[in-house]
């Protein structure tokens, strides 16, 4: 079952790219955006191998901000845009992995998911069956989880450590 609304940031839309799994988004949401900033960001580089996938997927659900970025002195100009239009847009959820931003947000009243949150969600809901490979293809992209978290997550999910 879908629920809500979710607006992205970078850093997930980079690892949800990286293991093929953005189409997690859609099998979770009913609704997918992102603001300006962040799509400048994600396609900033177009020679990474994910770069056609992720302008693909996001090139519909970039909404630009109302309002003034406030938030710009507190956080990047991403994860910031990414707040305010969380709030514009009435969402459900805002999916960010850093922690600063994150704290910053909850502390307006966001409610946040992060990447490995919303992959042990959608393992619950069977629509991956495993965390670890996953994980590994992270470290290997040098994605920035703790390996200790990581291994936290999958003994709870009833998987084998890396």
């Amino acid at each position: 079952m879908k629920t809500g609304m979710v607006i992205a940031d970078a850093g997930p839309v980079f690892s949800l790219a990286i293991i093929d799994k953005l189409n997690l988004l859609e099998q979770l949401f009913n609704g997918i955006a992102i603001p300006e900033a962040v799509w400048q960001e994600i396609t900033l580089d177009k020679t990474t191998l994910w770069y056609s996938q992720i302008e693909l997927f996001f090139q519909s659900k970039v909404h630009p901000i109302a309002g003034f970025n406030e938030l710009m002195f507190t956080m990047d100009k991403g994860e910031s845009e990414s707040v305010l239009l969380y709030k514009e847009l009435n969402a459900d959820y805002l999916l960010v992995d850093d922690n600063k931003a994150r704290k910053i947000a909850e502390n307006l009243g966001v409610n946040c998911i992060g990447t490995l949150g919303l992959l042990v969600a959608a393992k619950q809901k069977k629509l991956i069956t495993e965390l670890k490979p996953l994980f590994e293809t992270f470290l290997k992209n040098k994605r920035y989880y703790s390996p200790d978290l990581l291994n936290e997550i999958l003994i709870k999910q009833g998987e084998v450590s890396l």
